[in-house]
C-alpha cells in the first residue's frame, strides 16, 4: 500500500523468504503506486525487494502510463475476467527451480466493478494451463467473503492455492480444503497500520459522514504492518500440504 507498503516490503521480505525457505513470492501490487495502481518504477522496486511475480485487481488500470506495460510484462498480470481487449493477460506460467507454476488472477463481481463471470473465466484459464503444470496459484480479488469461499470450494482439488485479496484486512481462516487446495479468504495488507485500510482516516470518515471528501491519500505516519501467507506445495501432485499466515505489526 503506497510507499509505506513498499518500504515495509523491503524490510521484511528477505527475512521471511530466508526463514520459510520460499521458492516463489507473489505480491498483489495494485495499490503500490500512491495507493492507486502500479507503475513500471514501483513494480521494479517490488521485484528488487524480492518479489518474483505481481498480481493485481480493480486498480490496475488507474495509472494510464502503465497500461502498455501490461501487454509486454511477463511478471505482472491483471484479473482474467476483464473484457476482451483490455491490456495485459490474466494468467501466466513461470519456471520456479525447474518446475512450472501457473498463476491466475480473477476478480469477484459482488460490490466490484462489472466484469465477466469469475467461475466461467477461471475454468477457461485452467483449460489453457492444462498439461502445462499441475501447480496453480489463484489470486481472487474480491470484496465479498462468500464469493471468495464459493470460488475456493469450486476450485478445490483443481488448483494448489486459492488466496483472497482486496479488503486489506487479513483473515484467520487459513486451511487445507478437503481436495488438497490451500485457502485463506484475505492475505491482508502490507503498509500503514493507522488510518483506514491504508488511507488517512479523515477523508474516509468525511466520505461516510457527509457524503463527500477530499481525495484519499495514503497514511504516511505511524506504524506499519507486513501481511503474507506461506504455502508448502507437493511438486509431484500439485496439492498443498501446509499453509501459515504471517502478520507482523508495530513496524516503525
Amino acid at each position: 500500500m503506497g510507499s509505506p507498503g513498499r518500504e515495509t516490503l523491503k524490510r521484511c521480505i528477505g527475512v521471511s523468504r530466508d526463514q520459510h525457505a520460499v521458492d516463489f513470492c507473489i505480491a498483489n501490487g495494485e495499490n503500490a503506486a500512491g495507493g492507486f495502481g502500479l507503475t513500471a518504477q514501483t513494480a521494479q522496486e517490488m521485484f528488487d525487494a524480492g518479489v518474483d511475480f505481481i498480481t493485481s485487481g480493480n486498480h490496475i488500470f488507474d495509472k494510464r502510463e502503465f497500461r502498455p506495460h501490461l501487454d509486454s510484462s511477463e511478471r505482472v498480470i491483471r484479473p482474467a475476467n476483464y473484457p476482451p481487449g483490455a491490456p495485459g493477460r490474466g494468467s501466466a506460467v513461470v519456471s520456479v527451480n525447474g518446475a512450472a507454476v501457473g498463476v491466475i488472477n480473477i476478480m469477484g463481481r459482488t460490490f466490484m466493478p462489472p466484469v465477466d463471470d469469475p467461475f466461467r473465466v477461471v475454468d477457461a484459464e485452467l483449460d489453457q494451463l492444462q498439461g502445462r503444470t499441475n501447480i496453480v496459484i489463484v489470486d481472487v480479488h474480491a470484496e465479498a467473503t462468500s464469493e471468495k469461499i464459493a470460488l475456493a470450494r469450486y476450485l478445490d482439488g483443481r488448483v494448489s492455492v486459492i488466496y483472497g485479496t482486496h479488503t486489506h484486512v487479513q483473515t484467520a481462516d487459513e486451511q487445507i480444503l478437503p481436495g488438497g487446495s490451500a485457502y485463506v479468504t484475505d492475505v491482508g495488507m502490507t503498509g500503514p497500520t493507522e488510518g483506514v485500510i491504508g488511507m488517512e482516516a479523515a477523508a474516509v470518515i468525511d466520505r461516510f459522514t457527509i457524503g463527500f471528501s477530499e481525495r484519499f491519500s495514503v497514511q504516511k505516519g505511524g506504524t506499519k504492518q507486513f501481511c503474507a501467507a506461506v504455502v508448502r506445495i507437493d511438486a509431484g501432485s500439485g496439492r498443498a500440504t501446509e499453509i501459515k499466515r504471517i502478520f507482523q505489526r508495530g513496524i516503525a
